[in-house]
């Protein structure tokens, strides 16, 4: 056992914990039984997302691909189109591959391995700790912000949280604090507590079922704890999104690289205004997709905010002349079937301005 555990009585903090996660725990749809996938698929969503977000999609999703099999033999776009406005697409791709490794090397079976689940394309320790404890009741650590914040209160830990090596010591720390009678609910009790009562600010600490065993609480530093260093300032890069139709109503959508940032899902053109300047936008489209616009009219500036970056967005319509062959990248579909196509939510947002 960890040296630092020797400040609070581990049997009577886990079973405080348990006590009051049973009698407070939500109702949330993949806690409904212990099925492996759809543990698997929930926390894949719930990455970097909140879970009354992850709801609705998690819902849509498992009613269209209700197994391990459904989601490997599924079409991509298909799948993308369910993730659509849930955001880091790259999960329902690695989500898609992994599915399929399981489906060709484990008949469908999830597997309860550390080393063949922490194998599958999308599950680093955090995920494989989560299903190997929720699903198949397991004492391995699942250590994600929420965690490492309760326990950083809990022992009073000023480590910075954002270093690698400090997570691995929460793992360990963790580890050393599951009961093995019941891991499954322990996990999920932390989290719980994180996310309802052991909030980033103000938390609740006057309804704190752990109050009694909380070094940081006892100390009056609550609200210093976890120590995280402050990210680096996100770039900022500028476009011009253009909504081009032809005179009978067509719509332009190109779809985005295979691999990067939203990679396989479909936009509007986008311009690189922040290269070239927005007095050369229509000499941009000529020169890069030979379409021929006869005048951009501006619609809106949208900003969109992602973990590493800020889109600062130009929005413009315009009527273009469709002469011989579209450029290989592009595609003219009806106005009526945009909704077949996966769009990320910032061009989601630019779809009131067609015609």
């Amino acid at each position: 056992m960890q040296p630092i555990l020797q400040y609070i009585d581990t049997s009577a903090f886990q079973n405080d914990l348990l006590e009051w996660y049973d009698r407070n725990k939500r109702d949330l749809p993949w806690r409904e039984n212990q099925d492996p996938y759809s543990i698997w698929v929930s926390e894949i969503m719930l990455q970097q997302t909140q879970v009354d977000t992850v709801i609705p999609y998690f819902n849509r999703f498992m009613s269209q691909f209700p197994t391990v099999f459904d989601l490997a033999k599924a079409e991509e776009q298909d799948v993308l189109k369910a993730w659509e406005g849930l955001g880091y697409y790259s999960r329902a791709r690695n989500l898609q591959n992994a599915a399929q490794t399981v489906v060709e090397l484990y008949n469908g079976v999830i597997p309860s391995e550390v080393k063949a689940l922490g194998a599958l394309k999308g599950i680093g320790p955090y995920t494989r700790g989560a299903i190997l404890s929720i699903a198949f009741n397991q004492p391995e650590p699942a250590v994600d912000g929420n965690v490492m914040r309760v326990i950083a209160r809990l022992l009073k830990i000023d480590d910075n949280i954002a270093e690698p090596a400090v997570k691995k010591k929460f793992e360990t720390i963790v580890r050393d604090l599951i009961p093995d009678h019941d891991p499954s609910s322990f996990n999920q009790a932390v989290m719980e507590l994180g996310a309802l009562v052991c909030t980033p600010k103000n938390p609740i600490c006057n309804l704190c079922p752990v109050q009694s065993h909380c070094r940081a609480f006892e100390h009056n530093v609550v609200s210093e704890l976890p120590v995280k260093a402050k990210a680096k300032k996100k770039k900022t890069e500028v476009y011009a999104i253009v909504l081009l139709q032809t005179e009978g109503g067509d719509v332009i959508i190109e779809k985005r690289s295979d691999q990067g940032l939203l990679a396989g899902l479909w936009q509007f053109p986008m311009i690189p205004v922040g290269n070239i300047g927005f007095e050369h936008m229509e000499t941009w489209l000529q020169n890069e997709y030979g379409l021929t616009v006869k005048h951009l009219d501006f619609a809106e500036d949208l900003k969109h905010v992602f973990t590493h970056k800020i889109w600062k967005l130009s929005v413009y319509t315009s009527e273009v002349e469709v002469a011989g062959h579209l450029d290989e990248r592009l595609k003219l579909v009806q106005k009526s079937d945009l909704d077949h196509y996966p769009f990320p939510v910032s061009h989601q947002k630019t779809m009131q301005h067609l015609k």
